[in-house]
């Protein structure tokens, strides 16, 4: 009978075996660390409003984060957004959130209390301002917003940071020249579709779910923000800064841009944390997110751009110390 494999000596079948044995074990390593019982206990983490993403993400972290640490209980608490967030992490009312870094910026340059105690876990991905107007309004520019009902976000958010800056820059004042409505991603939608406000303000990933279902029922357009605006504004604080002018890209929306991309402003969103927080549980947080990356975004489309490359860049904020002994343990 011919031998259709040929003989594989002892000797190179048991390094075979070996060198398998290794690179599963460094695999379970960077994944779990062998050896060590999982943190255990409760810890709390703010996200944001109803329908948005910061909402959205914590949820699927939480779910992830049970995977790997079956005795933490992760209690979500809700919130107007990321200067609430920012201000709940620094006083100990919760344990993590996720802010944009401008906001973060902003409370540490108002001398919050508590702003140096605040640390950086990882950069997660990017927040779009999105500026949403009924189709046909016949408003193109953020100048065409003055005498108009505008939903600038909610008091102590991100958005209302970011819109308020864009309407000075823009020339308007928005406690006088716009009509200014205190609705965010939860509200802001179906009050538009209603005729209630001209309208509003968002920021947030790429795409945000209440404006997907906004586009499944109701005609609407984004006015762009102009690069020259965002120039405008590095020059007016420093927190604006940490604004980039970019392109919403043709896919986000594809029944709303259909096939154009749209000017706007982006800005970096850090989970963050404090100095205080316990480096351990820490530690094994930072590697739940960076490898439930391709889980969340299956559900988080903006998640797909955590990256381990990236994530160390947590400006304003140092990181913490359990952050860094993650990123150092796998550090090529």
């Amino acid at each position: 009978m011919s031998k259709v494999f040929p003989r594989i000596g002892r000797r190179r079948a048991l390094q075979g075996a070996a060198a398998c044995f290794v690179a599963f074990g460094l695999l379970l390593w960077w994944l779990l660390p062998l050896g060590e019982k999982p943190p255990t206990g409760t810890i709390t983490f703010s996200t944001g409003t109803l329908r948005g993403v910061y909402q959205e993400y914590g949820e699927r972290l939480r779910t992830e984060l049970g995977k790997d640490m079956p005795g933490l209980k992760v209690k979500l608490v809700q919130s107007a957004g990321s200067y609430e967030n920012v201000r709940k992490v620094a006083t100990g009312k919760v344990d993590f959130t996720i802010a944009a870094a401008d906001a973060v910026e902003t409370y540490k340059l108002n001398h919050g209390r508590g702003a140096d105690r605040m640390r950086g876990v990882a950069r997660l991905y990017d927040d779009y301002v999105q500026l949403v107007v009924p189709q046909g309004s016949g408003i193109t520019s953020v100048a065409q917003l003055r005498h108009k009902r505008v939903a600038i976000g909610l008091p102590n958010s991100g958005v209302r940071l970011i819109a308020n800056r864009v309407l000075r820059a823009a020339g308007i004042d928005p406690t006088q020249d716009i009509t200014p409505m205190a609705d965010g991603i939860d509200t802001g939608p179906d009050r538009l579709r209603q005729g209630k406000i001209d309208a509003f303000f968002w920021s947030g990933g790429l795409p945000t779910k209440g404006l997907l279902d906004l586009a499944r029922k109701f005609r609407f357009a984004f006015v762009p923000i102009d690069g020259t605006l965002v120039t405008k504004l590095h020059t007016e604080s420093e927190a604006a800064l940490y604004y980039r002018a970019t392109n919403m890209p043709e896919s986000a929306y594809p029944s709303v841009q259909q096939g154009t991309t749209v000017a706007t402003i982006a800005v970096s969103n850090l989970l963050m944390t404090r100095k205080d927080m316990d480096p351990r549980l820490t530690e094994w947080l930072t590697r739940t997110v960076i490898k439930s990356r391709d889980d969340i975004g299956a559900h988080v489309h903006s998640a797909q751009l955590v990256d381990l490359r990236t994530a160390i860049y947590t400006d304003p904020l140092p990181l913490q110390e359990g952050a860094r002994r993650y990123y150092r343990s796998v550090k090529p």
